[in-house]
């Protein structure tokens, strides 16, 4: 820091430092890269110290585990007692109702401020996906944090149906800062809650446009899936600056978001999690200065974060070099593959000169496209080369084969195979709503989602894959199948395939992305859940009952659950044993249509409609509706919310009660600007060697 950056630091200027993603305790039990995390969380909090900072401004995932070891947990605390402990005074107050801001502790008031605690550096954190509260009292390790008095955590929301944001206001001179946050919440809970209007930031009441509104907010920022993501676009155009955790990829710079107009800074992770690369950027973490509407952002290099080098080869590319039909092809590639890395070796061992702080061995991946026929070698014994040189000696080589027409997607469909066969870190990855959605995204027209969602279908074969709930999926496609027939028979379409299928395509579309899409869903894990314990009822019951030597060899885990509503009727109401015991035999061993591998005939509980096409099935209904006849579905009618199928969903503002356009028109934009106040905005390119003035330009406008 320069004299001249310190005349700045005036009575009314706030200095907070920001980081996230700082992943206390990833790969601790590694030999070579175990105290990563703690050396750099180390020199992110020396930082602080030195730059004399008012806060520390954490944007989740401190560390990498829910339940961090003792190890980690020991190391954080030891961390923090150390710098953020003191007599220096605390020059800022907080004038927000703190009973409010940190209601779930048992202490709720900011820790400085607590008569047997002595806090020089304050830390103000939200919770991530990696250390989000579990269990039956909703507790995380940053739980332990505050009640030790070492963090004051923030953004925990308390419903999963709707949210309130109330900021902890905190005023330095004449210098007001609402800061905001939203602890980590499942992307597809929280879009939905920002479509149906259910999120609201609360504001002040008195002099709302003189306030810096800062916000952190943990969520994914690029898009991964239709709702796997929360857009820009959702959040209130009255903030001036969002900082953005989650994403590892480090983009410090605030850019602006020019239909919302204000600024988005990422700062990414201080630890380098895979080897992707996003995490090849250089990491930063970043000095905040704000005061009054204006801000600065300083970009602070880490010196201790482990060198990343990554370079992608393709070997078709190289024809005069190799190709598959030359002997001894595969001793060509590898030596290639060796002069790639020693190449990123000398260039690591380059720019580690004059640091001492950067750790000796770097992180090397060479990723080996080998498309067009040729084949991969042994990376365990090529890597043997560089162990002692690198500090991922067992994964520097990465064999990637990519597709050679991205035109026959449709045509080949999803390998799960090649899915299955993914590195670890990929795998580990994988969601199973992921592969569901990508499976029906990329088949053929005819085997296509026609009557359920790719999401309702996701959560459902998650159940059965997680808890093992057998019969989520097929209980799931019943129901389904029971409210659209009836939605078919109260709409009193015309019954010709045409009309049905669009009636149905706009039922399906309409619950997209809805409460009753999960409604759904947890319905369909009820009956399942149901189904099981009835099973396991009838099992007991009829293995004491039965007399017949033959049934009961047949039974074992996997008698059919509709013995007891027939109990009681005599042997002929019950339709011959033997006969459903054969059909048992059949379901186990062949894995059949009639139930769910194994658990054989279950006719007496669901509809008698669910084998037939939703054609049959309309027609089926429709005629026996008009010989009065009275089908099983009409003794279980379900109430269906009608809902307009031909109205499109709006990003709804959570803070206004009309609906904000994604885009704006210029007379918006011109009325925007006039009612917001314009904010000084000057940014450091340079690490910290030029001089800069925060407040330089202060009253630029905005476009």
């Amino acid at each position: 820091m320069t004299s001249a950056g310190n005349t700045i630091d005036d009575e009314d200027t706030f200095k907070i430092l920001i980081a996230t993603d700082i992943h206390l305790g990833y790969l601790e039990k590694d030999a070579i890269r175990g105290n990563d995390t703690f050396v750099t969380f180390d020199e992110i909090m020396k930082q602080a110290v030195q730059n004399e900072v008012d806060f520390v401004l954490l944007g989740g995932d401190l560390f990498h585990d829910n339940k961090p070891s003792r190890k980690t947990m020991h190391s954080c605390m030891e961390v923090m007692r150390k710098y953020c402990m003191g007599d220096r005074p605390i020059v800022f107050e907080i004038i927000s109702d703190q009973s409010v801001n940190f209601s779930h502790s048992k202490f709720p008031w900011v820790n400085y401020l607590d008569n047997n605690l002595n806090i020089s550096i304050p830390v103000f954190s939200v919770h991530g996906n990696h250390d989000d509260p579990t269990g039956a009292d909703g507790l995380c390790a940053i739980d332990l944090l505050s009640c030790a008095g070492l963090v004051n955590h923030f953004g925990r929301s308390h419903s999963v149906e709707k949210l309130e944001v109330s900021p902890v206001l905190l005023q330095k001179g004449d210098t007001r800062i609402a800061l905001y946050g939203i602890g980590s919440i499942p992307d597809e809970r929280l879009y939905r809650m920002f479509v149906n209007n259910q999120v609201t930031m609360l504001r002040p009441r008195e002099d709302e446009d003189g306030w810096f509104n800062l916000f952190v907010i943990h969520q994914n920022r690029s898009k991964h899936g239709a709702t796997n993501y929360i857009p820009e676009q959702f959040l209130d155009d009255f903030l001036d600056l969002v900082v953005w955790g989650h994403e590892h990829e480090c983009k410090i710079n605030p850019v602006r978001n020019e239909q919302q107009l204000f600024y988005v800074t990422q700062p990414g992770s201080s630890v380098i999690t895979s080897l992707s690369p996003g995490e090849a950027v250089k990491k930063h973490i970043g000095l905040l200065r704000v005061k009054g509407k204006k801000m600065n952002l300083q970009k602070i290099p880490l010196q201790t974060v482990r060198q990343f080098f990554i370079q992608d080869v393709t070997l078709s590319d190289h024809p005069e070099l190799f190709s598959p039909e030359q002997p001894n092809v595969m001793l060509k590639v590898m030596a290639y593959c060796q002069e790639k890395v020693e190449e990123m070796l000398e260039e690591a061992e380059r720019e580690r000169l004059g640091n001492p702080l950067t750790p000796e061995k770097p992180l090397i991946r060479l990723r080996v496209d080998y498309s067009g026929g040729f084949e991969v070698f042994n990376t365990m014994r090529f890597s043997q080369k560089f162990v002692d040189r690198v500090a991922n000696p067992k994964d520097i080589l990465h064999f990637i084969r990519h597709r050679e027409a991205k035109d026959n997607i449709k045509e080949e469909g999803l390998d799960f195979g090649a899915l299955l066969s993914r590195p670890n870190s990929e795998v580990l990855q994988l969601r199973v709503e992921d592969l569901v959605k990508e499976y029906f995204q990329t088949a053929e027209k005819n085997v296509q989602l026609s009557l359920l969602t790719e999401q309702g279908m996701g959560k459902a074969v998650q159940e059965f894959v997680d808890k093992e709930e057998r019969d989520a999926i097929e209980e799931l496609i019943n129901y389904q199948l029971e409210k659209t027939q009836r939605f078919l028979r109260e709409r009193r379409v015309e019954a010709t395939e045409e009309k049905i299928d669009e009636e149905i395509r706009q039922f399906r579309d309409s619950k997209r992305n809805t409460t009753e899409e999960d409604e759904e869903v947890q319905e369909a894990i009820i009956r399942a859940k149901a189904n099981r314990d009835r099973s396991e009822t009838v099992r007991g019951d009829d293995l004491n009952l039965s007399d017949e030597p033959a049934d009961i060899a047949m039974e074992s885990d996997e008698e059919p659950i509709s013995a007891p509503l027939i109990r009681g009727r005599g042997r002929s109401s019950r339709g011959g044993r033997d006969h459903s015991a054969s059909k048992r035999g059949r379901a186990r061993g062949a894995a059949s249509k009639s139930g769910r591998g194994g658990r054989g005939q279950k006719g007496s509980l669901s509809s008698p409609l669910k084998t037939k096409s939703i054609m049959d099935a309309f027609q089926a209904s429709t005629q026996r509706s008009s010989r009065g006849n009275t089908s099983k579905l009409d003794a279980e009618e379900i109430t269906i919310e009608d809902s307009d199928s031909d109205e499109n969903v709006s990003f709804l503002k959570s803070s206004r009660t009309k609906q904000k356009l994604t885009s704006l028109s210029s007379s918006k934009r011109g009325s925007q600007s006039q009612s917001q106040s314009f904010k000084g905005v000057y940014f450091d390119d340079d690490d910290d060697e030029d001089e800069f003035d925060p407040f330089k330009g202060s009253r630029r406008q905005r476009k």
